[in-house]
C-alpha cells in the first residue's frame, strides 16, 4: 500500500510537532522505502560548554525519526517505536546533520527499519535499527 506522498507532504507532517520544529528538521528526499532529513544544528545540542559535540540523545532521536518516517509511504503516518538499537561511531561536532532512513522489512503489524546520521562531509556519526508497530492506530479516548 503505497501512499502518494511527496517530500513536502511528509515534511509538513513531521514538522507539526513542536519538538520536531525545535530540531530544525527538513525532509530533503523521499523514496518508496527511504527518507533523508536535514537537522539544523543548535547550540543546545552540546553536551557541555567545554565539550562542543552533540549529545547522543539527539543523535538517537534523529535515528529514530528517520527510520520511523522511512515507513511513511506504507503507513501514511509516523508509527510507534517498539525497540531500538543505536551505535555511535564518531563525535558529532557542531554543524547540521543529515539523517537517512530505510525500511528493512515492512509488515502489517510490525516493521523493521534502519537509519544513519552523517555530518555534512558525509562522515558516519551514528547508526541504528528499530522495530515499529505498523498495525492500526489505537482508538482515541
Amino acid at each position: 500500500m503505497s501512499q502518494d506522498l511527496t517530500a513536502a507532504d511528509v515534511d509538513a507532517m513531521i514538522t507539526q510537532g513542536p519538538f520536531h520544529q525545535w530540531l530544525g528538521l527538513k525532509v530533503t528526499a523521499l523514496g518508496e522505502d527511504t527518507i533523508e532529513i536535514r537537522a539544523t544544528w543548535r547550540e543546545e545540542w552540546k553536551v557541555h560548554p567545554e565539550r562542543p559535540y552533540t549529545h547522543g540523545g539527539i543523535l538517537a532521536t534523529l535515528l529514530d525519526l528517520a527510520a520511523d518516517w522511512a515507513l511513511v509511504k506504507r503507513t501514511g503516518r509516523g508509527v510507534p517505536t517498539i525497540d531500538m538499537r543505536v551505535d555511535y561511531h564518531a563525535a558529532a561536532v557542531p554543524g547540521d546533520l543529515i539523517v537517512k532512513g530505510r525500511v528493512l522489512k515492512p509488515g502489517s503489524q510490525f516493521a523493521a527499519a534502519e537509519s544513519q546520521v552523517f555530518d555534512l562531509d558525509g562522515k558516519l556519526l551514528a547508526s541504528g535499527r528499530a522495530t515499529y508497530f505498523t498495525g492500526a492506530a489505537a482508538p482515541k479516548k
